[in-house]
């Protein structure tokens, strides 16, 4: 008979005890644990596992994972209107079409040189993102909106050898959290209190606050409650007759129909591509950009990969790579000014893409249909009973504040109630903003018709009619 073997989890790789053995005596190892006695004692868990057993075949597996999946709730089958910096944008099929080819979506960052095709695309991307925000040089994306606006302020302190950055207080919670993981403790983050009634930045505490030591200024355009900024060049101007860099968020989507921040003083301009032709993936496919002048004193702090044209050894051919390779982490592992990786490079393809195919008149009546739709649906949500819009005064372009204070209703018992209405409501700030109350953002884009505006105005009403539990 044959002996049981005592199997942990067989899908993950070298678990079964006989084989780890076979391998600790190979590299000569009697415990596991001296491979991590490194690790201080009190930061180890020195507990069991509550794992489930294990489920040895793959179709038992898969089959149990297929049943959790179909427990999520998708933007396919319900209506969404969440905010928050992840947008439900229309994606063309030519953009899933590009991005899953196999030289695309199997490539490491272009790294193979003989993967022309790769680095013209990038380059293609960076060209065309470039002319979008009226700025000369703009990074292979790195992660997400929170590392490029972190980087960008790394950039700003070493640029200006200076050891404060002052930042928007209206900027989005998680943005924060991710910028003060990547700045502490070499650069102190200051809060600039934003003006209660209209959203946008409190100039008199700006002035109170900026100092010889402040490297840079941080807001973001239109903001995370999405209020658009007008006062952009009486910051920029603050920040540079005090010797420090503007720095400017942006979603670039908007840049159809609001002027780009280098126009109002940016020095450099940041944000978040995943509007660009991108699925929201359950919160993913977010992608940063970091975009700047033709400035050496710029170029050389990017940590991320820059892609350049030149001309080749036969007369007529152009080529395309990296431009001064060896200010990146890719070059030094040890000095390189911070590390980067490459996991959204797909994306700057499929942004690419998307740009290629909706061009300069596209964009630009993209933005306006945005705008208009977003104007439609505050106006008819404020003339609910119970329902204010934070700002209403102030321009908006696609992300607006409502506020249920006078309601019966939290948030989320609206956002319950839309739920069973199939519709997902704002994503509530009632906890990030506690100062404006009982709010939510919500989200307006092309996606958005009339009928779908006026479905979710009579959701919302009939749920604030209602009357709650005794």
């Amino acid at each position: 008979m044959n002996k049981k073997r005592n199997l942990v989890h067989p899908y993950i790789p070298n678990s079964v005890p006989e084989i780890k053995k076979q391998m600790l005596e190979e590299i000569g190892v009697k415990d596991i644990d001296t491979l991590y006695e490194d690790i201080p004692e009190d930061l180890r868990f020195t507990g069991e596992m509550n794992l489930p057993d294990p489920l040895p075949s793959e179709y038992a597996l898969e089959r149990h994972v297929s049943k959790l999946l179909a427990k999520n709730q998708t933007c396919q089958e319900n209506l969404s209107f969440l905010g928050g910096d992840c947008w439900q944008h229309y994606v063309p099929a030519i953009c899933d079409e590009i991005n899953q080819r196999a030289e695309f979506l199997t490539a490491y960052a272009g790294e193979p040189y003989e993967d022309h095709g790769r680095f013209q695309t990038l380059f293609e991307y960076a060209s065309m993102m470039g002319e979008l925000l009226d700025m000369d040089v703009v990074n292979v994306p790195t992660y997400d909106w929170g590392q490029a606006a972190s980087t960008s302020i790394r950039m700003a302190a070493r640029i200006t050898k200076r050891t404060e950055v002052l930042v928007a207080e209206s900027i989005s919670p998680d943005r924060l959290l991710i910028i003060r993981n990547y700045c502490k403790p070499i650069i102190k983050i200051e809060l600039v209190k934003y003006d209660k009634k209209t959203g946008k930045l409190d100039i008199d505490d700006l002035k109170a606050k900026i100092s010889s030591n402040t490297a840079g200024i941080y807001f973001e355009n239109p903001s995370y409650l999405g209020c658009i900024e007008d006062q952009g060049k009486i910051i920029s101007d603050i920040a540079h007759t005090h010797g420090a860099l503007s720095l400017i968020g942006v979603d670039p989507i908007s840049l159809g129909i609001l002027i780009p921040p280098s126009n109002y003083g940016a020095d450099i301009v940041c944000g978040d591509i995943q509007g660009l032709g991108m699925h929201m993936q359950y919160g993913g496919s977010l992608a940063g950009f970091i975009a700047t002048r033709d400035e050496e004193r710029f170029v050389m702090e990017y940590p991320s990969r820059l892609f350049g044209i030149t001309t080749t050894a036969v007369e007529g051919e152009h080529g395309f790579g990296d431009v001064t390779y060896d200010r990146t982490s890719f070059h030094d592992r040890i000095e390189g000014k911070e590390f980067i990786g490459t996991a959204t490079a797909l994306w700057g393809i499929t942004a690419g893409v998307y740009l290629a195919l909706v061009g300069p008149q596209g964009i630009q009546e993209l933005g306006k249909l945005i705008m208009q739709k977003s104007q439609y649906a505050m106006k008819k949500l404020s003339e609910i009973e119970g329902v204010s819009i934070p700002f209403f005064a102030s321009s908006h372009f696609k992300e607006f504040v409502v506020d249920f204070s006078t309601s019966s209703k939290m948030v989320k018992e609206v956002n319950k109630a839309l739920l069973e209405e199939g519709i997902f409501g704002g994503k509530d700030i009632s906890k990030e903003f506690p100062e404006l109350g009982n709010c939510a953002v919500y989200c307006i884009t092309e996606i958005h018709t009339k009928e779908d505006i006026d479905r979710l105005v009579h959701a919302v009403d009939e749920c604030l009619k209602k009357e709650g539990p005794k």
